[in-house]
C-alpha cells in the first residue's frame, strides 16, 4: 500500500512510500526517522494525533514533527523585555 510521509525533521521531506498491509505507526517511525525518540515528535495521521500502534491504511497521510527544535530556548527561559525609554 501507498502512505504520504511529512518528515519535518532536519531538512524536511514528503514522498509517497510503499509499505506492506499491517504497517504501525511505531514501524513508519522507526523506518523513517531513524534517530530519536517517539516521545520527542508529534505524530499524526491524517492530521489528527494517533497512537504508536495504530495500523496505516492505504493512502493516509503520516507526519513526524520534532516536539523540540535543537538550539531553540525554551520560552520559560526567555527573559522578560525591559522598558529602555528614559
Amino acid at each position: 500500500m501507498k502512505v504520504l510521509v511529512i518528515n519535518n525533521h532536519g531538512g524536511g521531506y514528503a514522498d509517497y512510500v510503499e509499505v506492506p498491509s499491517g504497517t504501525t505507526v511505531r514501524d513508519m517511525f522507526q523506518r523513517e526517522v531513524r534517530s530519536g525518540k517517539p516521545d520527542e515528535f508529534l505524530i499524526r495521521v491524517n492530521r489528527q494525533p494517533v497512537a504508536s500502534d495504530q495500523v496505516l491504511q492505504d493512502g493516509d497521510r503520516v507526519s513526524f514533527t520534532p516536539v523540540k527544535i535543537e538550539g531553540a530556548i525554551r520560552p520559560d527561559r526567555l527573559r522578560p523585555a525591559t522598558d529602555q525609554h528614559p
